[in-house]
């Protein structure tokens, strides 16, 4: 079973490209990675096969449920597939660094099954809140 696990400090280059941490990277057998807008303006991180469980969580919904369709357009209209570079490195797409508020300081974290990205003051304030069991 691959973790996603750690909390790491990185920045965006002048082109829009992060290197991922090498213990992300580690857990990811391909070069294709899934990048969609994540819950509290991050952006989630999923390897192909994580992606399809997740994906297949939701498809398994009847699209005659209101919330599910809720959630498979939130979720798969802002989906992109990304490569990470011989160096480690993947471009974020404009459309997730707006959502997600990133500029130029960034953390990855491990999430278990995905990571995410965040930007650094937003994360700074949610750790906070999670240390206080808010």
């Amino acid at each position: 079973m691959k973790l996603f696990l750690g909390e790491y400090e990185h920045s965006l280059d002048d082109r829009g490209r992060v290197t991922l941490p090498r213990k992300i990277r580690q857990e990811i057998e391909e070069r294709e990675l899934i990048l969609a807008r994540g819950f509290d303006n991050c952006i989630f991180g999923f390897d192909k096969g994580s992606w399809e469980k997740e994906a297949g969580k939701h498809l398994d919904t009847p699209v005659t449920d209101k919330g599910g369709r809720r959630v498979r357009r939130y979720l798969f209209s802002a989906a992109q597939k990304v490569e990470i570079d011989k160096l480690g490195r993947i471009l974020l797409p404009a459309q997730l660094k707006e959502y997600a508020s990133i500029t130029r300081e960034l953390v990855v974290i491990g999430a278990g099954d995905h990571f995410e990205i965040w930007d650094k003051e937003n994360w700074k304030k949610l750790s906070v809140s999670l240390d206080q069991n808010e």
